[in-house]
């Protein structure tokens, strides 16, 4: 039987077990049937085929554009391979990327797409007059200021239903890199400084997105935390802090929600490629974390592709024609063994039994977007943070309907970040048409001012593309302020910021801290209203933490509204008006100073001088390594830190208002001695006049012994329900000992220490509403695991080599 003939064959078997059993291709990794098909698929391919489709099929441009960025060398491609990348390309316009399909094998297809808040794809396609919008959902960031799993899972489920209907297999979601310092540019993709608080949301995200028979890939895997030469640094961390920090994350989200993919990152890890390194990818991802997907690249990462396939990386992204030539070549000469292509093949053929593409699923192509609107506007009402609220200035039932609003992004919204995290929706409702749809009328005077000036109509001599920052600098007169006091009720002022791939976000005036003329604004408007006995409220509308100490005496009222996706100017307003009662809490600590934040000193990197510089080869060319950064902190990343070492912080990490009040009772313990398991519960009365929502926070304060601890650590957390005025819950939380134990870099250990803990309930990390203390009598060695990731600095591993 020839190629094509024993093709038809397994297609043909693979087709009967489909009828036979119509959940086949939808089942777990172990299912006896699947592993043969897999086998069978593997036993079948060429040589070739197998690097094929273990490398990617290149960047998704045609003609000139494509043979630069997938084949620099000009090497010669088979006719047939050339015309599946064409065909596959146009599949789904805008998805990130594809992998190789043998039909004559079994072997199809799977469409990748970004991204972290929403499907990102082309809104129009060859030969169609339609268009292909996707939802924009609010940034992870905001999502995690819902402490709400419930809510993520509801995301995800509608995120993932788009990515079903649109023709993809995988998400390049979610992003889940710690929030180690509020400059990395891509924070918005992110979900919190914790690692927890990032496990679970990432959990409940993936579970959610993978409920509609669709794939994740959580990224970027790992010690990723910031964008200032990604792609030529290494990070410097202790096994303790990667353990206890950096990984948590990814540990929860593997073990809770098995994503399809994991995505590496660019960036060395104590002086290896992510791609490349055996430790990260098998000995902790596979072998300790049980984690049965595919791994892939980043687009363009890493310097050596044998090493990638043997660490364990199984998909190279978006690949070239050359590295699938020094794949085969590599096993030709026996520098490369089969049986490692076969074990990586396995493991995303596992993944294609799974995609919908595998099983002919008839896309429509027409999601519910109006439904998915709806979801996106709950979860940006319960995501945004009141900061402030002076004298019950919020909500605005009794401001009056005239409203005077100042900044540029009032009119300009940021429904979210730039670059891969960003999406071709329909629309972002505006902060202004959200007003007009609760019945609020701006101010024609100001309204007209501000309109001409975005449209360059007033004579000033600032170019029409200039940032929302720059744009913010445009001074606006006294006497307009004043004018506008006197005929409005109150004033609504918004402060815009917006950052993404590629570029992090600096600490000067203008982006981490106001610029003087933002600060000059805010304090006009503020005296100008006050004078008249009126109100000011500030929109944050932002992706990351911003300095407000030196301007918010200025405010009667801050709502930190984050970046809430496509229907932000509603969400704003549901907030404002209290027609929802906000409940989100901070998941990342706001500093006072950048210089407070512990990382400020070596954010910026080291850069590695030229005669210490090895050339590293890369697809297009040589790559120096040039910038190192060390983690000097170590453990002490945000809340960790500033509650440690008394640091005070403008809004502690757990912190937000609500326009009701509770209080916490009857907090009890399972046992006073720990024995590897804890429950506890505690009541939450509404005491106040509105229903509302209050985050639980359970943070363990445990006792110094062999290792340092920090202050306190969050252990576990929970949301009510929407209690009624004078309505009690019961909350009831769980914890086990790997939630409060610390890694021993000498044994390779978790460990809990004997000695007294401290457990608290709170409703932040500083406000801690009651306690209890339990005793642990021996040392607990919770896991004992590989002695991987040993920190080595780039330079003196060079002065080795």
């Amino acid at each position: 039987m020839n190629m094509i003939g024993k093709g038809r064959f397994l297609i043909l078997m693979v087709l009967t077990l489909f009828f036979i059993n119509p959940s086949f291709g939808k089942v777990s990794n172990n299912d006896s049937k699947n592993e043969k098909t897999v086998q069978q698929i593997i036993k079948e391919m060429s040589l070739e085929q197998k690097a094929q489709l273990l490398i990617g099929t290149g960047r998704t441009f045609s003609g000139p554009m494509y043979d630069m960025w997938s084949n620099p060398k000009g090497l010669p491609v088979d006719p047939e391979y050339k015309e599946m990348i064409e065909r596959l390309k146009q599949l789904v316009p805008g998805a990130a990327g594809v992998t190789a399909e043998f039909p004559e094998l079994g072997i199809t297809t799977q469409v990748l797409a970004d991204g972290p808040a929403g499907l990102r794809i082309s809104p129009q396609r060859p030969g169609s007059d339609e268009t292909y919008y996707c939802t924009a959902f609010p940034i992870a960031t905001l999502l995690a200021s819902s402490w709400d799993t419930e809510l993520v899972t509801e995301v995800g489920k509608a995120m993932g239903n788009e990515v079903l209907e649109y023709g993809c297999d995988v998400l390049l979601a979610p992003g889940m890199n710690i929030q180690r310092n509020p400059l990395c540019g891509r924070n918005f993709e992110y979900y919190s400084e914790d690692p927890l608080v990032t496990g679970k949301m990432a959990a409940a995200m993936v579970n959610g997105i993978q409920s509609n028979g669709v794939g994740t890939s959580i990224k970027h895997f790992a010690v990723n935390n910031q964008e200032t030469n990604r792609y030529t640094s290494n990070s410097v961390v202790s096994q303790r802090a990667v353990r206890e920090i950096y990984l948590r994350g990814f540990e929860i989200a593997v073990k809770e929600s098995q994503p399809w993919t994991v995505m590496t990152s660019y960036n060395k890890i104590n002086g290896i490629y992510a791609p490349q390194n055996n430790d990260l990818l098998t000995k902790i991802l596979r072998d300790e974390w049980g984690f049965e997907g595919y791994v892939m690249t980043d687009w363009d990462s890493g310097d050596n592709v044998i090493e990638m396939v043997v660490a364990g990386n199984d998909f190279v992204a978006p690949g070239q024609i050359n590295t699938i030539q020094d794949v085969v070549n590599a096993v030709l000469n026996g520098e490369l063994s089969e049986e490692i292509l076969d074990r990586n093949l396995a493991n995303m053929l596992r993944i294609m039994l799974k995609t919908p593409t595998y099983s002919e699923y008839e896309y429509s192509s027409n999601p519910d977007l109006t439904a998915h609107a709806q979801v996106a506007r709950q979860a940006a009402t319960d995501g945004m943070v009141l900061l402030e609220n002076k004298n019950g200035t919020l909500p605005l039932s009794g401001n009056g309907k005239n409203v005077a609003v100042f900044g540029y992004t009032s009119y300009d919204f940021v429904s979210g970040g730039t670059g891969s995290g960003n999406v071709n929706e329909a629309y972002t409702v505006s902060l202004m048409e959200g007003l007009a749809n609760g019945g609020y009328m701006p101010n024609e005077f100001i309204t007209d001012y501000y309109q001409k000036k975005l449209k360059g109509d007033v004579a000033d001599d600032t170019p029409d593309n200039w940032s929302r920052v720059r744009q913010a600098e445009m001074r606006v007169e006294m006497s307009i302020i004043e004018k506008a006091a006197d005929e409005s009720d109150f004033a609504l002022l918004t402060i815009g910021r917006n950052a993404g791939e590629n570029n992090d976000r600096k600490d000067k005036f203008g982006d981490f801290y106001l610029s003087s003329v933002e600060k000059e604004l805010v304090k006009n408007v503020y005296d100008a209203f006050h004078d008249v006995g009126k109100k000011v409220v500030v929109v944050l509308n932002i992706g990351g933490a911003i300095e407000t100490q030196s301007w918010i005496d200025w405010a009667d009222a801050v709502l930190l509204a984050w970046q809430p996706g496509q229907e932000a100017g509603n969400a704003v307003l549901d907030v404002l008006t209290g027609k929802v009662n906000p409940s989100a809490k901070l998941a990342v600590s706001f500093p006072v100073l950048y210089s407070d934040v512990p990382s400020s000193m070596s954010f910026a990197g080291k850069e590695i001088k030229e005669e210490e510089q090895r050339e590293l080869i890369h697809y297009f060319g040589s790559r120096p390594l040039s910038w190192e950064f060390e983690y000097n902190e170590d453990i002490y990343v945000g809340y960790r830190y500033y509650n440690t070492f008394n640091i005070p912080v403008a809004y502690e990490f757990g912190y937000g208002l609500s326009y009701t009040n509770f209080a916490y009772s009857n907090l009890k313990v399972s046992e006073s001695s720990f024995d590897g398991e804890m429950s506890l519960t505690v009541d939450v009365k509404n005491t106040g006049k509105v229903a509302g929502r209050e985050v639980v926070q359970i943070y363990v304060s445990a006792p110094d012994g062999k290792l340092e601890k920090p202050e306190e650590e969050l252990a576990s957390f929970g949301k009510t329900k929407l209690l009624n005025p004078g309505e009690t819950e019961t909350l009831t939380f769980t914890f086990d000992a790997k939630e409060i134990a610390s890694f021993d870099e000498e044994t390779s250990s978790w460990i809990v220490e004997k000695g007294d803990y401290l457990l608290k309930a709170a409703a932040s990390s500083t406000q801690i509403k009651l306690n209890e203390t339990f005793n642990v009598d021996n040392d607990i060695i919770v896991e004992k695991v590989n002695d991987a990731l040993k920190p080595v600095r780039e330079f003196d591993r060079l002065s080795k080599i």
